[in-house]
């Protein structure tokens, strides 16, 4: 017996042409730790609902590895994240998320993610939302895909958008004090897929679906 026997849900795999997306484990927290330290985004404004990236390293640290750690524990089939480390020739460069609710009756997503500054603007944003979509839609079953971002962060509503996303209304959002952000809502249905031109590869999900409510 080993840990994936304990947790199969570290099975998961997703590689793209040039990304492999995998369940984060404890050994990618300090690759990870370092993409989020080495910026995300510019130090003036969040594009997060929680201002994680604002604290010092000394809280930074230990606060990554207590969400990674809470949420992979929340794992359950009425209600679900899924974190995957973005690997890019093996190293840690972002987090990609795959969130639901009563998934077996709604088959609904939604997502959010972080890529560390050097390896923006390469379309591996892109690249890493279009594979969490096919395996949402291909091998889970999941029917429509949401989203949001703030109405100012055009490089994440272009990646919504260029992959077939519509607008789905406005929240308001003060992710800090003193601060108002218009969230921007994003919905996509499997119909309106907007499919890359690569096949997504995918090891492990048929011993991840009882954890996932997946039929």
């Amino acid at each position: 017996m080993d840990l994936l026997d304990v947790w199969p849900v570290f099975r998961l795999r997703l590689r793209t042409p040039r990304l492999e997306l995998r369940p984060v484990r404890d050994a990618d927290l300090p690759g990870l730790a370092q993409a989020a330290l080495d910026g995300v985004h510019d130090a003036e404004r969040t594009p997060f609902g929680i201002p994680w990236t604002d604290a010092p390293r000394e809280e930074l640290l230990p606060n990554l590895a207590r969400f990674v750690w809470r949420e992979r524990a929340g794992v359950a089939p009425e209600e679900w994240n899924l974190l995957f480390a973005v690997l890019e020739d093996g190293r840690p460069i972002g987090v990609q998320d795959l969130r639901a609710t009563n998934f077996a009756a709604l088959r609904t997503v939604s997502s959010g993610s972080w890529l560390t500054r050097s390896r923006q603007g390469l379309g591996l944003g892109t690249e890493m939302r279009a594979a969490l979509l096919l395996f949402a839609f291909d091998h889970l079953g999941a029917t429509v895909a949401e989203s949001e971002a703030y109405d100012w962060n055009s490089p994440s509503l272009a990646v919504s958008m260029k992959l077939g996303y519509r607008e789905n209304g406005v929240t308001r959002r003060s992710p800090k004090a003193g601060v108002v952000e218009d969230e921007v809502r994003l919905r996509l249905e499997a119909s309106a897929f907007r499919r890359p031109a690569w096949e997504l590869e995918v090891d492990g999900v048929d011993e991840a679906r009882p954890f996932l409510l997946v039929e």
